[in-house]
């Protein structure tokens, strides 16, 4: 399965297939699809996969076990000898090729897609794809659509099972997008193709099939649990007992954390978890862990992380510097809390990586004070955030100053 190349690299030859199938089985592939299936000497891929494709399979026939790792093993051990894998629809959408690209080379593998569910739902609905939010809650949580219920927004969400669309349904209500459009599409491309439509406050579809995919016309009442897109969220959407960075002084905050995709960061005296929390809405690539010494807090924490639709959240139970030794290096370490403790910011500093950002948050004279000996100590930035909001004060109205925040900067060498 292997050449040479002019410069005497080695290139392998794709030995992998993956094939793409859908509802409509061996009518919608190609006549290229069909001949490689019938020639593999063996075909992985699920039940259905199988009971799709059965009238081209000649070869030896492995279906999914469990845990899915087992197959993937068994495939790469057969590396070089010609496999065919059957997927649904695009395997490279929320599927089966980007598993498999983490263990075997794109260069080794071949893949002929079929068109993916949001595709056939879009041109089924008539919504431009590009203008459409496409999301996978397969076997994943719900919660994950709560950042994209925005006023007048179209999402296509790709469900687990049959009860999917009714536990969707739910959401929208206790959420205020009662009056939202549900759209639930059933075994698109296939014989057993259905398309219903319903509000979301009067759902009450029975015998739904199994693969669905719903579309979200999402309508917004007057108290709906909508999550503003810019930094600085409203601190009454967060659960907090008072310990939280408030919305001002977060805003800031995270602008001087400076998000970039996919880092991951470390949230020292989480409180509220509300950085982390905004931190992991700025992209889904996003990744956070939240140190927290206050089971109360952990606790509450979970419930903000799934309230905003970021149930990736990583939440730790334990007190810095003890707490950090296990965790993954991080890009970014933000401290709101404990950081005058002994030990606290030094453990920080000494886990960044190279080029990574640490913010560092002081309310207290002690926290002040340790914060000016590292910025004498190692540069970096320091500022001061006076914030006043007015307040009533007798018949009249005057400003009342909240804590001052001092703010260090700082990025490692």
């Amino acid at each position: 399965m292997a050449d040479m190349s002019n410069n005497g690299s080695t290139i392998v030859a794709p030995w992998l297939i993956i094939i793409g199938i859908g509802e409509d089985g061996v009518a919608g592939l190609g006549e290229e699809a069909k001949r490689l299936i019938q020639a593999a000497p063996v075909v992985f891929g699920g039940a259905r996969h199988m009971e799709l494709a059965s009238a081209l399979i000649r070869g030896e026939r492995q279906i999914w076990q469990s845990p899915f790792e087992k197959s993937v093993e068994a495939i790469v051990a057969r590396r070089g000898s010609p496999v065919v894998v059957l997927a649904s629809g695009d395997p490279f959408l929320y599927g089966i090729g980007a598993t498999l690209t983490r263990r075997i080379d794109a260069a080794e593998m071949r893949t002929i897609p079929a068109p993916s569910a949001f595709s056939l739902a879009a041109s089924r609905l008539g919504w431009p794809l590009q203008e459409v939010t496409t999301i996978s809650l397969h076997g994943r949580p719900l919660d994950l659509i709560r950042p994209h219920l925005q006023p007048g927004a179209r999402v296509l969400a790709l469900t687990s099972d049959e009860h999917g669309p009714k536990a969707l349904a739910g959401l929208l209500c206790e959420n205020g997008f009662g009056q939202s459009r549900l759209t639930v599409l059933e075994a698109l491309g296939g014989n057993n193709e259905h398309v219903s439509s319903h509000r979301a406050e009067r759902f009450s579809l029975e015998d739904v099939q199994a693969l669905n995919v719903c579309a979200v016309e999402v309508i917004a009442g007057t108290d709906a649990r909508v999550l503003p897109l810019g930094g600085g969220l409203d601190d009454l959407l967060f659960e907090h007992d008072g310990q939280i960075t408030k919305r001002e002084v977060r805003a800031l905050t995270l602008s001087a954390l400076a998000p970039r995709r996919g880092e991951l960061l470390w949230d020292i005296g989480a409180g509220s978890g509300s950085i982390a929390i905004e931190w992991m809405l700025a992209d889904p690539a996003m990744r956070a862990i939240a140190i927290e010494a206050s089971p109360e807090r952990v606790a509450r924490i979970g419930r903000n992380a799934f309230r905003f639709g970021v149930p990736g959240l990583v939440v730790v139970e334990g007190r810095a510097p003890e707490a950090l030794l296990q965790l993954p290096r991080p890009d970014v370490i933000f401290i709101g809390g404990g950081g005058s403790e002994p030990g606290v910011l030094d453990a920080a500093i000494a886990a960044l990586v190279p080029g990574g950002r640490l913010v560092a948050n002081a309310v207290t004279t002690e926290m002040e004070a340790v914060l000016l000996a590292q910025h004498a100590r190692l540069g970096g930035s320091l500022i001061r955030i006076d914030i006043a909001r007015a307040s009533p004060v007798g018949t009249m109205t005057g400003w009342r100053p909240a804590m001052p925040v001092m703010q260090w900067s700082w990025v490692r060498a």
